[in-house]
């Protein structure tokens, strides 16, 4: 009876789970991983997990980072390693990042073959001068969590699909005597001589290998493991090392180490492993990864994938997927879900999950650490994504947010430098980009309830940052109020992003009670001021003497002090007061005058001329929404009086700069930050100065949402009679009450309730 009554409770268990798992809608269906992939998207179709570690995809050439001598412009198209217009795939490899301005990565590459062996990629122009083969769209398939291609110049079909951190490769081959898989450990992603400082290969028996890859580059000791388990024994093997000539190879030398050998070291390594195939057999290989050691990454394999089947491991991707999407359940029409969607895939890529099965991970400080309670996580693109990815997460993923922090926090304690990360990546910091935004990261967590360490142990790491006067002018900063434009190139952009990460350093202090502090940082963030010039009514680089820059031209966005934007667009990038910044530009209503003028006006080709990662189709009038110091500045027109205009330009933007076809991203998704503008703007509000609890209220696009919040509550949005037409916002009713000044707070999300928009086709005046 025991065992009767055992079973019982299991069946009602696992029936209980089943229709909890039916409750889903099968969202993945939206997905279009293969959006954002040409022109400036850089964004990649291929096989990842939610955060997974592993992004397993095709690439689609082999683009040296430079050439004669100096920087390769074609390159900068490869930063994600596929191009949608390009015929040839070379390989799939293992790490990527989605949607970045410069690259890394590209791990590991695989590629299958029949006939004869050939070890070099060969080129787009001719493909059988090597290992590469064309391909077409038509026999193209891309999915969450699975990508299929067939290999036309091989008969090959390639399957691809991962879990955390283990890719895996399904290879259905024709009949063949002669049938390879190449593991090239030469390629990466804006390589170049001497990007491979050293690797390592392991033949631990006829299935499975293990070894290492240490290269520089924009991560200068990165050192990744890993382990490959073939679903079927190799008949031999093989290597070629391309190092050239070599002065000394010890005694080494009395083997063939290029035949069947068990252990090769080198900086450029090629291996093969032979089959003989029936037609229509698949070989599936296991590729998993590790930042510690070749162990941990036979532990993540075998723990994660172990003998599971490549169509099970894609069936718990995908699941992983559906569940993740299912947090916002969205009613629209058919492209607005498939942007919805895919853009919520774009932002749950990264930050990528950085440590093995086991919590084990290697720091900063080049030691081995273990995550104690947290996830631990790199790819922190944070100049981007500190504006709406991270506030988005706040709401939709805090856990998640939590542990992001946390991996900062541990970040900065193992740094020698002492400073939170600029642009985290694989146990480096490669300090691209401006400002020190991992405070508006961490004070936006903190304030909103969603830390579980202690707030001034943050707030002394963000103190510490805020101060490292020798970092990008820093010093100037705080002894003179802005950074003189003689001493950096960026001194404008950098002082107006300073101002506003002291901002949220100063929300921080007041929070957890430091009033001195906070005093102190409340005045520096006022040092936006000093490069406004009155007399023009722009932000104006300034000389060390206190006079502004001669040679000014507003459009400009070379040589005028600004990253990745130019005056008109960075004169508003005062998020943390725009009142006082539309009091300095001459009260409300010129300030929303100027607003339409950087909307309406038209730039000139030779506005192109300096911008690697922006063309037309990025810009709107004036405003660069493909580059991220605007993105905030439609909603400023709530300030000036005239949110009736914000609801226009808003609804504009979604629909000119995301579309569901390849080149449908306006720019560089820029490791989510695009998509999480689209996701929360279509929501109807959006977070213009993250480090407050206040979202700007915009227009939705979505005609109903349901936001299934990590505390068990949800938060539902209505928007009544939206349509294309009708995007303006009549009324607004929180819970039945009446939101009058566009403002909507945390707090009032995760309680749960309901936002409701009335819509109409004529503004509200």
């Amino acid at each position: 009876m025991k065992n009767t009554a055992t079973f019982a409770v299991l069946f009602l268990l696992l029936l209980s789970q089943y229709s909890k798992a039916q409750q889903f809608e099968k969202l993945i269906q939206y997905i279009n991983p293969l959006i954002g992939t040409e022109k400036m998207g850089h964004t990649y179709p291929g096989a990842t997990v939610p955060f997974g570690a592993v992004q397993l995809s095709p690439e689609t050439d082999t683009i040296s980072y430079e050439l004669n001598g100096k920087y390769n412009g074609e390159v900068y198209k490869y930063c994600a390693g596929y191009r949608y217009e390009d015929q040839t795939i070379v390989g799939f490899s293992s790490t990527h990042f989605s949607g970045t301005g410069h690259s890394d990565l590209g791990d590991f590459l695989i590629m299958p073959t029949v006939g004869k062996l050939q070890l070099n990629p060969g080129t787009a122009s001719n493909p059988e001068s090597g290992y590469r083969s064309r391909f077409s769209h038509q026999n193209e398939k891309a999915e969450a969590g699975y990508y299929r291609v067939k290999l036309d110049d091989h008969n090959i079909v390639a399957e691809l699909t991962a879990s955390t951190r283990t890719g895996v490769h399904r290879y259905t081959f024709p009949k063949s005597d002669q049938a390879h898989i190449i593991l090239d450990l030469t390629a990466g992603i804006y390589n170049y001589d001497g990007k491979n400082v050293w690797t390592y290969v392991r033949v631990e028996n006829d299935g499975t290998i293990s070894g290492y890859r240490q290269t520089n580059g924009w991560a200068r000791t990165r050192t990744v493991y890993f382990a490959m388990k073939f679903s079927k024994p190799f008949k031999s093997y093989g290597q070629k090392n391309f190092d050239g000539p070599q002065a000394y190879k010890g005694f080494w030398r009395k083997f063939d180490q290029n035949k069947n050998f068990p252990e090769i070291s080198g900086k450029n390594l090629k291996m093969y492993f032979d089959f003989d195939t029936q037609e229509n057999e698949s070989v599936e290989v296991k590729l998993a990864i590790s930042p510690v050691s070749q162990t941990n990454a036979l532990e993540n394999l075998e723990k994660e994938t172990g003998n599971l089947s490549f169509d099970h491991i894609k069936a718990q991707a995908q699941e992983n997927w559906n569940k993740e999407l299912n947090k916002i359940v969205i009613k629209g029409s058919e492209t607005e879900k498939t942007n919805f969607y895919t853009a919520m895939y774009h932002t749950f890529i990264s930050p990528t999950t950085y440590m093995d099965i086991n919590g084990e991970y290697k720091g900063l400080d080049q030691n081995i650490h273990k995550a104690e309670g947290f996830t631990n996580y790199t790819t922190f693109s944070i100049w981007d994504t500190y504006r709406a990815l991270h506030p988005f997460f706040n709401i939709i993923q805090p856990k998640r947010n939590n542990d992001m922090v946390k991996s900062m926090m541990a970040h900065y304690d193992q740094f020698s430098m002492k400073m939170l990360p600029i642009w985290s990546h694989y146990a480096n910091d490669n300090w691209c980009m401006s400002g020190y935004h991992s405070v508006s990261v961490a004070a936006d967590a903190v304030i909103k309830g969603n830390y579980n360490g202690d707030p001034k142990e943050v707030l002394k790491a963000c103190v510490a940052t805020a101060h490292k006067r020798d970092y990008e002018g820093i010093g100037y900063y705080i002894d003179m109020g802005y950074i003189p434009a003689e001493k950096n190139g960026t001194s404008v952009s950098n002082t107006l992003e300073y101002a506003y990460d002291d901002w949220a350093i100063a929300q921080l202090a007041k929070y957890v009670g430091e009033t001195e502090i906070y005093n102190q940082f409340i005045k520096r963030s006022e040092n936006w001021k000093n490069n406004f010039d009155p007399k023009a009514g722009f932000m104006r680089p300034r000389l060390a003497d206190g006079s502004f820059k001669k040679d000014f031209d507003v459009l400009s966005t070379h040589g005028q002090g600004f990253i990745e934007g130019n005056s008109w667009n960075y004169s508003f990038f005062v998020p943390q007061n725009p009142d006082a910044l539309i009091q300095l530009m001459g009260g409300k209503k010129k300030f929303a005058s100027k607003l339409d003028e950087l909307f309406t006006m038209h730039l000139p080709d030779e506005f192109f001329a300096d911008t690697e990662d922006i063309t037309r189709e990025g810009i709107i009038g004036g405003y660069v929404h493909g580059n991220e110091p605007a993105h905030h500045v439609a909603y400023f027109y709530n300030w000036a009086g005239q949110p009736w205009k914000t609801q226009a330009q808003i609804r504009r933007i979604l629909e000119m700069q995301y579309k569901a076809t390849p080149d449908g991203l306006g720019g560089n998704d820029d490791a989510g930050q695009m998509s999480a503008w689209y996701i929360l703007s279509s929501l109807g509000f959006y977070p213009v100065a993250p480090g407050s609890e206040d979202y700007a209220i915009g227009s939705p696009a979505v005609d109903h949402a349901i936001l299934n919040l990590e505390n068990g509550k949800t938060f539902e949005i209505d928007a009544v009679n939206q349509s294309p037409k009708n995007v303006y916002v009549q009324k607004i009713l929180l819970n039945g009450k009446e939101i009058k000044n566009f403002t909507l707070k945390h707090s009032e999300i995760v309680d749960g309730g309901k936002l409701t928009f009335y819509m109409s086709a004529k503004p509200k005046k």
